[in-house]
């Protein structure tokens, strides 16, 4: 499993109580897609920009497809550039790849049979992976999971695996997490900031568009 997969698990265990909207989601896990590659050593970060690496293409579908995209002429493109182009309906592309391999599933409508029904993890071994990564603290997939709202301590947790619970293993993510890589540090603040852009976006277009309404009820409308 990658990171951008657990993310998208977590975020899926937590939609009930709190939505992520889509385009935050798929921003996100193209930073979680960042975090990868750095580690595979596929790309490293020189200032704000992401220089190509001679690591192996990676074995999940996805984040070959992420190493295939990075720009490998200069003027080599930005973490922020990155985010936006490769997270256009990012969120999408991993539901449907996950619900292919058996990690997301769909339950039947009863009255809309012919439309499928919301997203879900499926009881995999994939999953209780994410969970524990999750309920264990690990930093990185903490903060990814922050800027899209998603934090411990809220009833937000995924259920922690039976066995872990049993043993009183799972602990919560701490609310100060840390990382040493510079480099994730950077492509994490990055991902934060264009998710505030984008929620800033969308209130402009509401905004925006409530006064649309305005004008066209007119007086006393």
């Amino acid at each position: 499993m990658t990171t951008p997969q657990d993310l998208l698990i977590v975020a899926m265990d937590v939609e009930s109580s709190r939505p992520v909207e889509s385009g935050d989601l798929s921003l996100v896990l193209a930073g979680a897609e960042l975090v990868d590659l750095l580690d595979a050593g596929l790309v490293t970060l020189d200032g704000e920009l992401l220089v190509p690496g001679p690591g192996s293409t990676p074995d999940d579908r996805l984040l070959a497809e992420a190493a295939a995209a990075l720009v490998r002429q200069r003027p080599y493109e930005s973490v922020e550039d990155w985010l936006w182009r490769r997270g256009r309906a990012l969120s999408a592309a991993y539901v449907d790849v996950m619900e292919s391999e058996g990690q997301i599933t769909r339950q039947h409508r009863r009255l809309l049979p012919g439309r499928p029904g919301p997203a879900t993890p499926a009881d995999t071994p994939a999953r209780r992976r994410a969970t524990e990564r999750w309920t264990s603290g690990e930093p990185v997939l903490a903060l990814l999971a922050g800027a899209l709202g998603i934090r411990p301590g809220s009833g937000d947790e995924p259920p922690a695996a039976e066995e872990e619970v049993a043993a009183g293993e799972a602990e919560a993510p701490s609310d100060d997490p840390a990382v040493a890589d510079e480099a994730v540090v950077a492509v994490l603040a990055t991902v934060g900031d264009a998710v505030m852009e984008l929620d800033a976006v969308r209130q402009r277009r509401d905004i925006e568009q409530a006064a649309f309404d305005n004008i066209w009820r007119g007086p006393g409308g």
